[in-house]
């Protein structure tokens, strides 16, 4: 009888190596991991780094980069639909209403202020934050800004308040966005009309700035963001904001707890990633796919095996 079960484990353990060697099966995997992205240049490259990282130390990735908007991939990681994606601080005076909070100007506070309340309301852990203020901002060509002295926001609002010439590539949700432009035109006292913005569905700064370059439709002013590669390539300059109306907005991949708790080793594998991504690292980075062309994939495996964390 002892014989029978011990010929009947071997065949087991025999037809199983069979099975796995035939279907790629791998006990040892870890995942699947849904990793997704915003609808722009910068999400895509931060998805594509998370990526390649976790694929790097075994796990099984499904890559849903490029979702859509911020409101579209909000809802897909709390209804678990993805279970990473990298967003920014900031947005949590928007996602917890809180845009009167002088806390997210801090990039400390904001980033302490999100991680707690995403985790009480939703589940949600925030890992490290790269050192870069990705923030809304508005960009105008650089002979607009030197003809009309157009160098902060205060200068742009008294150039539309005398009847300037100004019309303005952005997004769906730069234009509604309480935190957005209804806050610059708050703060600053000036408004533009529906005839003077060329309006978007999509986030993707690449297709706003290139609008403003070239005048398309009359566009001569663009939605921008801190950390866009293309600005200087395209003769367009950012208008300083002196009023701090903007809350500090760096980029940091956050994970649905069931998923983190599953792998606390996710933190050890991307913390030390984003706390290389420098503001000039990432303009530079997302040069390469918005002016340049590159993939993004490429652009994200060449940085991490240059940076040593791939081989």
């Amino acid at each position: 009888m002892k014989r029978f079960l011990a010929g009947s484990g071997l065949l087991a353990i025999v037809l199983g190596l069979l099975v796995a060697g035939c279907t790629g099966y791998n006990p040892a995997a870890k995942g699947p991991v849904v990793v997704s992205s915003k609808i722009d240049t910068e999400g895509g490259l931060l998805a594509q780094v998370i990526i390649q990282m976790l694929r790097d130390k075994g796990f099984q990735v499904t890559d849903k980069s490029q979702l859509g908007p911020t409101q579209v991939v909000r809802q897909a990681i709390i209804s678990g639909e993805i279970d990473i994606y990298p967003e920014y601080t900031g947005n949590g005076a928007f996602f917890f209403n809180e845009a009167d909070s002088a806390v997210w100007k801090d990039a400390r506070l904001g980033y302490e202020r999100v991680k707690v309340l995403d985790r009480q309301s939703n589940n949600i852990i925030w890992l490290q934050p790269a050192p870069a203020n990705n923030t809304w901002a508005i960009a105008v060509p650089k002979a607009l800004a030197q003809k009309e002295n157009l160098k902060t926001l205060e200068n742009l609002a008294a150039y539309v308040n005398r009847g300037g010439n100004i019309k303005m590539a952005a997004s769906e949700e730069f234009v509604s966005s309480p935190a957005a432009l209804p806050a610059f035109q708050k703060a600053y006292g000036f408004t533009l009309k529906q005839d003077q913005l060329l309006t978007l569905s999509g986030g993707n700064t690449a297709l706003t700035e290139k609008a403003a370059a070239e005048g398309a439709s009359g566009v001569n002013a663009a939605m921008a963001y801190g950390t866009d590669g293309s600005l200087a390539a395209l003769g367009l300059v950012v208008l300083d904001d002196p009023r701090g109306v903007q809350p500090v907005y760096e980029p940091a991949p956050i994970v649905r707890s069931a998923i983190y708790e599953k792998y606390p080793e996710l933190a050890g594998i991307l913390n030390p990633v984003f706390e290389t991504l420098t503001l000039q690292t990432l303009q530079d980075l997302n040069a390469k796919i918005a002016v340049q062309g590159q993939d993004a994939a490429a652009v994200a495996r060449n940085y991490l095996v240059g940076k040593g964390f791939l081989k």
